[in-house]
């Protein structure tokens, strides 16, 4: 195989706009089909995007001997069944996040890909971006001492009860939802799962999601503190503290992919009246286009991928670990 022949299961937006131009634009893929449970809404995308085939049901998708790899932007609760199905297919799989509803479904996703022998990932797309490369590296070479804290924060505005984002059986809620993105980035950086963990969850006294969550993650004695929320102003940070500086990156999560971006490092001066900040900028860059390159590298050249479904798991098995840590019996 010299390139891999793409199909995607969904017309949904994130698709549509973001992430099939994206892969389209990957030098070794080729989008090949889309399907819908709605002929005519497959048809009506794929002659926009210029895609081959289009398909009104997901099995039709993955009965076509064409495809290699299947990207899901299905709602979080259809996650489980339609990656499993597409590794007994045969098929690799690109699953947005979160990757299920619970860890036993995640644990299930990742046996049916182990079995079938095909990459199972899931779509963080962030950590392929030079901003976070560069990130990564200063606090594993020691550029900020010893890594001690990471803080971090993700909201947006949704008070729509029809939402998809709002609907409990869904999937909906703001860890689910973005509060994945800090939990993710906070065992990265570590290179580690929390020791131990303290939460806060107010929900929806209607619709039952939580709309604003916060959480402490121990990590032995070093420890990430995050925010999440579906209802406050649309803000996005990540503050990273050594033991001789910090970083902190501008535009974590949702990093435009037309427009310069920047962490500041500060190490020394004279915190915080006069610290020493630089700042470093990086030119513009595709997060998802960097991610089907991984992603290719894995299935064509056998590369290894940083967030394997294994790593998935651990990350839904921390969502549940912060629920739980919200009740009454505290930390877990």
């Amino acid at each position: 195989m010299d390139r891999v022949r793409w199909g995607v299961l969904s017309t949904a937006n994130i698709g549509r706009h973001k992430v099939i131009p994206a892969i389209q634009a990957e030098e070794r893929s080729d989008v090949v089909a889309i399907a819908s449970r709605s002929l005519e809404s497959a048809e009506a995308v794929a002659a926009e995007l210029d895609i081959e085939r289009a398909y009104g049901s997901y099995g039709q998708l993955l009965s076509d001997p064409d495809i290699d790899a299947v990207y899901i932007p299905l709602p979080n609760h259809m996650h489980a069944e339609w990656t499993i199905a597409a590794a007994r297919a045969g098929r690799h799989v690109l699953c947005e996040k979160p990757i299920a509803l619970t860890s036993a479904e995640a644990e299930a996703m990742v046996a049916a890909a182990e079995d079938a022998g095909v990459v199972l990932r899931e779509a963080f797309m962030y950590r392929f971006h030079p901003t976070w490369a560069a990130a990564r590296r200063l606090v594993d070479e020691g550029g900020i001492g010893d890594l001690v804290a990471i803080d971090s924060w993700f909201s947006y505005y949704n008070d729509d009860p029809e939402n998809i984002r709002n609907i409990l059986d869904y999937g909906g809620g703001a860890l689910m939802d973005i509060g994945c993105y800090s939990i993710h980035l906070s065992r990265m950086l570590m290179g580690a799962e929390p020791t131990a963990i303290k939460a806060s969850v107010r929900r929806d006294p209607a619709t039952g999601v939580d709309i604003f969550t916060s959480g402490v993650l121990e990590f032995g004695e070093r420890v990430a503190t995050f925010s999440c929320s579906t209802r406050t102003e649309p803000d996005q940070r990540v503050d990273i503290y050594g033991t001789r500086g910090r970083v902190s990156i501008e535009i974590p999560f949702n990093i435009p992919p037309t427009v310069p971006t920047r962490i500041a490092i500060t190490v020394g001066g004279d915190p915080p009246v006069a610290p020493a900040t630089n700042t470093t900028e990086f030119e513009p860059a595709n997060q998802y286009t960097l991610q089907a390159e991984a992603f290719v590298a894995a299935v064509i050249d056998g590369a290894s991928l940083p967030d394997s479904g294994r790593d998935a798991l651990g990350n839904l098995r921390t969502i549940e670990r912060v629920f739980a840590a919200s009740g009454p019996s505290g930390w877990t």
